[in-house]
């Protein structure tokens, strides 16, 4: 079952409720019984197990060319990495 967060506006409590898809978004705080807003959350999950890319079918016979490029990618010493930063 999917986690979702909501924030109460009035009290600005934050809570995870667990929902399915087909139960109706929360409408009121659990606390104070306010207007609550639904937030955007950053989900994150691994693929394991055999059948996904990083297990089965990464190439592993040619190995990365070292560069002296920056690790960024970047040549105009945006980030604490590159040469041009100093």
């Amino acid at each position: 079952m999917p986690l979702y967060e909501y924030q109460c506006k009035t009290c600005d409590q934050v809570h995870e409720i667990m929902q399915k898809f087909s139960d109706a978004p929360l409408s009121e705080c659990p606390e104070c019984k306010g207007p609550v807003e639904k937030l955007m959350s950053l989900g994150s999950f691994a693929l394991k197990g055999s059948g996904w890319y990083t297990t089965d079918y990464k190439r592993t016979s040619s190995a990365p060319k070292k560069s002296d490029a920056p690790a960024c990618g970047a040549s105009g010493g945006g980030c604490a990495g590159c040469p041009s930063a100093t």
